[in-house]
């Protein structure tokens, strides 16, 4: 039971690590002065592609440390720690807001491209085998309610936290490559 609960906990502060990318996204967007109805189905889109694409790397991650073993863990550890470090660098580069208007099509771009970070954290889960359906629903519901406080954020208070969110976020990441690495 208690390794349950550290598992939990671990997925929720990775969960956490992904959603703040959302989140700083979401700020910037949040200045386009959206009605309440449209940032309902921004977080709810951002949230279902959070759920699948690291649905998607977990099973190709499942797949990988079947075939490769080891070597497959160490891999997960240093995409992490790559992703990790991507963040913090693209917090400090980024300019602010979106290119694309949160709508249509314009909005299922802005989703996967918000959720490409949880495609290859899902690959390093699926190679370290975490549980599908805890990590997939963590996922999902972070990024959401993630997403939506930065909307709503956003909306109300111009950009507040901004890169700093995304950095605290790629620290997470970094962490625990380190420690899938180092165990």
């Amino acid at each position: 039971m208690g390794a349950l609960i550290g598992e939990i906990i671990a997925l929720s502060l990775m969960a956490l690590a992904l959603g703040m990318d959302a989140f700083s996204v979401a700020l910037g967007m949040g200045l386009l002065r959206l009605r309440l109805r449209q940032i309902f189905y921004i977080g709810l889109t951002i949230g279902l592609f959070h759920i699948f694409m690291p649905l998607v790397g977990m099973a190709v991650g499942r797949f990988l440390s079947r075939e490769f073993g080891s070597i497959a863990t160490y891999a997960g550890g240093v995409l992490l720690l790559w992703l990790g470090g991507q963040m913090i660098i693209a917090s400090f580069q980024r300019g602010d807001g979106s290119p694309l208007f949160p709508r249509g099509t314009g909005l299922l771009f802005f989703a996967f491209s918000v959720s490409l970070d949880s495609f290859s954290v899902g690959l390093s889960l699926g190679i370290f085998g975490a549980r599908t359906m805890v990590t997939i629903l963590l996922f999902g519901l972070f990024s959401t309610v993630l997403t939506w406080i930065g909307l709503l954020v956003g909306r109300h208070f111009q950009q507040w936290l901004g890169s700093y969110s995304e950095a605290l976020g790629g620290s997470i990441l970094l962490a625990f490559g380190l420690k899938l690495l180092f165990s």
